[in-house]
């Protein structure tokens, strides 16, 4: 009696494990390069927070002749509609702020705010620190 190979037999155990070989190498090439895409977006949109407000900071400083004393007073003035969530410490209420005491133009009668940075301690793709920014 000679028996038929039945044609729906299935996978092998062999074949399975080469495909999920295959699956975990390209995974592995796959998951680093996400990664990376996905900090250079958080960056971008750290440069282009740091620039709004820092445009903001600069806007106040004109028009009221004094520094804000505090980035909110930025949000109450109008200046920005809402404070920005850091993209790295995924809050809004980390932003470093800095004053060196100087008077930014001869009509300004009050220093404040003259600079802002991300309260982020991670480094950058460019080697150097968010909060440097």
């Amino acid at each position: 009696m000679v028996r038929k190979r039945n044609p729906e037999r299935g996978f092998t155990l062999i074949e399975l494990i080469i495909v999920m070989t295959i699956i975990l190498l390209l995974m592995a090439m796959a998951i680093p390069a996400y990664q990376n895409a996905v900090k250079k977006a958080k960056e971008a949109v750290l440069k282009e927070d740091l620039q709004t407000m820092r445009q903001a900071i600069d806007s106040y400083t004109v028009d009221k002749e004094k520094g804000p004393q505090s980035l909110e007073d930025l949000v109450q003035a109008g200046y920005l509609k809402a404070m920005p969530i850091d993209p790295f410490t995924h809050r809004s209420d980390t932003w470093q702020t800095s004053s060196d005491g100087t008077y930014s133009s001869v009509d300004q009668t009050d220093t404040g705010i003259q600079d802002v940075h991300s309260g982020s301690q991670e480094i950058g793709t460019d080697g150097s620190m968010y909060s440097t920014w």
